[in-house]
């Protein structure tokens, strides 16, 4: 935690006291923020998983939505209320109808996004995600026009565990590497459960994803869709994958080259940029000189759109152009 910090990124914190106070400080995030040359910062949480799935793994009803409940009240109390650069976004219960009510109450809070774990079965006996008694959350997500999150890292059922022999800093290297990949199943399972379908409306962001990836595997997924078109078109899918990922997903970059590929097979309105703060793989402090090593050939509006315009419009943040 907090190792975009340290002059050695592989350091681990072994108690609060040695957390900066840029990660754990929201007057002290700021100032991070401005020698970064960055306006807003969208939150995720840390402690409870990066997806929540720390409180989702709680079988106790009750204590797991006070949990999520004391949560989502601290981020607007203690983050929000300093700044309305911060982007809160509430976590919620794995249970769909408490779900629902409790991204009901964060909005009217000022949370502007819901966070949830991609394969929720991971972490207790629940029905699998693509089984409609979620639809409240996303029937929601949809009505109330904020982002579905889901970050990478989540769930572990679609990570593969470090060597016992690594060193603690191969072992850190392996899991930043593969991290973001593991999205792919995730991102794969949405666009194929007929979820997106469903919910037209609906946005997803796929936090931490990275894009290079993405790219290849959307120009694969259509190449199977296309050669098995009949079928697809049978089980009820009129759009192809990348038509149905460029109508409601983002994906998330920070050190990537926006190629012309990544560009044509995602979409530019479909990237959004980020420092990855404060991990270890963060841009940070250096995000405008590696934005403009990643944006040379890249036209001025298709920059504007990724590293503001898209977040800018999805978490109605301010003008766009």
């Amino acid at each position: 935690m907090g190792a975009a910090l340290f002059a050695d990124r592989t350091t681990e914190p072994q108690c609060w006291a040695d957390v900066p106070p840029m990660v754990r400080d929201p007057s002290e995030r700021l100032k991070a923020m401005d020698a970064d040359g960055v306006e807003a910062s969208v939150l995720y949480p840390t402690v409870a998983g990066v997806g929540g799935e720390a409180f989702g793994r709680i079988t106790d009803p009750e204590l797991e939505l006070a949990c999520v409940q004391a949560y989502n009240d601290w981020l607007i109390e203690e983050w929000a209320a300093v700044s309305d650069r911060f982007v809160p976004q509430c976590l919620v219960p794995l249970d769909p109808p408490e779900a629902a009510a409790e991204i009901r109450r964060a909005v009217a809070m000022g949370h502007r996004g819901v966070i949830y774990p991609g394969i929720p079965m991971d972490l207790r006996e629940v029905a699998h995600i693509n089984d409609p008694v979620y639809d409240p959350i996303w029937a929601t997500c949809q009505e109330l026009g904020i982002p579905l999150c889901f970050h990478a890292g989540a769930s572990t059922s679609n990570q593969l565990s470090p060597y016992a022999g690594f060193s603690p800093a191969v072992s850190g290297a392996l899991e930043g590497l593969t991290r973001p990949t593991s999205t792919a199943v995730v991102l794969v399972n949405f666009l194929l459960s007929g979820i997106l379908l469903r919910f037209p409306g609906m946005r997803v962001v796929f936090a931490e994803s990275a894009l290079g990836w993405a790219a290849y595997l959307l120009e694969y997924t259509d190449h199977q869709f296309e050669n098995d078109k009949v079928r697809y078109e049978g089980q009820g899918f009129p759009l192809r994958p990348s038509e149905l990922f460029r109508r409601q997903c983002y994906l998330t970059g920070w050190y990537d080259r926006v190629t012309m590929k990544v560009r044509d097979h995602l979409g530019v309105e479909n990237i959004l940029w980020c420092t990855n703060f404060p991990q270890a793989t963060s841009s940070w402090p250096r995000s405008r000189e590696i934005v403009d090593s990643w944006a040379t050939g890249v036209p001025a509006r298709e920059r504007d759109r990724i590293v503001w315009n898209n977040a800018a419009e999805l978490y109605r943040l301010g003008p766009t152009d």
